[in-house]
């Protein structure tokens, strides 16, 4: 394959590659060879819709976004988000911290309502962005305990409802909101989680005022 290239015979090349795909073969490797390929012979866009998903393959989701955002910088960060969506089916709350790092809000909360997130990683979104988006940094907070309360979490312990639920309040408060407000709209989720009173016991002091 490298010959090919030498010899500038670069179809012949990504079509020599693309053979070698099968049961064991290193996909990601292969998809990222064709993808620098098509890149070095100006062909961006054919690149991002035939490698860029597989070659650019993370150790986290978010890592992932990053390295096919700066490889192909014309390319909207939104567009990026949903094909990614599409290409990883099932997963889509697990690119939630991608939409927000891109300042995709919106898109963020859209994700985590379909599928779970690390309920840790939203309840710090939602510290994070408490005063400076306060309206997402709510959806976040319920979110998380939306998802702590179906059982979703790596060893989800106390500190981590509270942390949850604080982060929740204090963009609440920012956001103008009576207490009473939130906490009827948190005792709401709960009662749809009824097999998982886990987080419930942990408020149930709080969610009483």
């Amino acid at each position: 394959m490298k010959s090919l290239v030498a010899m500038g015979r670069h179809a012949e090349a990504i079509r020599y590659a693309e053979e070698s795909n099968g049961l064991n073969a290193p996909v990601q490797d292969i998809a990222y060879t064709c993808e620098a390929i098509l890149l070095s012979s100006g062909f961006a866009e054919e690149a991002y819709k035939r490698y860029a998903m597989d070659a650019n393959q993370g150790t986290a989701h978010l890592a992932t976004f990053r390295a096919i955002a700066k490889k192909y910088p014309g390319k909207p960060a939104e567009t990026i988000l949903h094909d990614l969506v599409a290409h990883h089916p099932g997963q889509e709350g697990k690119w939630f911290a991608a939409a927000k790092d891109a300042g995709l809000f919106d898109l963020a909360i859209e994700l985590v309502n379909q599928s779970p997130a690390d309920p840790r990683t939203l309840a710090r979104a939602a510290r994070d962005y408490a005063t400076e988006q306060s309206n997402f940094a709510i959806a976040a907070g319920m979110a998380a305990l939306r998802h702590i309360a179906q059982g979703h979490g790596y060893e989800i312990t106390g500190p981590d409802v509270l942390d949850a639920y604080s982060a929740l309040m204090k963009a609440s408060t920012a956001a103008g909101r009576q207490d009473a407000m939130t906490h009827g709209e948190i005792r709401a989720l709960l009662s749809a989680c009824p097999e998982n009173n886990f987080v419930y016991k942990v408020l149930v002091r709080h969610l009483q005022s």
